[in-house]
């Protein structure tokens, strides 16, 4: 390393080994064996935007306004399982909600995250990048969202309030 060059961490950098593998993995929130689903028992977040097929809400504990999640009213898990209409109206919705968030202004890009391993019901997370945060591009926005300090849940509500309204 150059005498001019500081590196962003400190060192020395600490190895972490993966932990042992659980098999079988435990069964998730909506599977058989697993706690109730939230979102369809209604434990989660109200809804600030809704049709006949999916439901919109607004995140608690994030660090990003703007960011809101899109959820099947049908209980399936992932893509594969959406009945094929679904699957076809996934991407009108998705649109929808991208240009929502968009016109919130002051955002780059708005990123689509879907992870499964929390619940078994289907949800997609549509997360923001604030315009010119170009560390936080690609992979990296997850990890900023996790580094920020989060703002009150009544300012990500109504940042969701207006992406639905622009819907």
């Amino acid at each position: 390393m150059s005498a001019t060059m500081i590196p962003p961490y400190r060192e020395p950098l600490l190895r972490r080994e993966p932990g042992e593998r659980v098999v079988p993995e435990p069964p998730r929130r909506g599977e058989p064996g697993g706690p109730p689903c939230a979102i369809c028992s209604g434990k989660t977040t109200a809804a600030v935007w809704s049709d006949d097929n999916w439901t919109l809400h607004a995140p608690v504990g994030g660090s990003l306004p703007g960011a809101v999640w899109l959820a099947s009213r049908v209980h399936v898990d992932s893509f594969s399982d959406l009945p094929e209409e679904l699957q076809a109206d996934f991407g009108r919705v998705a649109a929808r909600v991208e240009g929502a968030v968009l016109s919130l202004g002051g955002i780059a890009r708005v990123h689509l995250y879907r992870w499964g391993d929390g619940g078994a019901h289907f949800h997609v997370w549509f997360i923001p990048r604030p315009l010119g945060m170009l560390e936080a591009s690609g992979m990296m926005l997850p990890l900023w969202e996790d580094a920020l300090p989060n703002v009150p849940d009544e300012e990500l509500a109504a940042a969701a309030e207006r992406v639905a309204a622009a819907m």
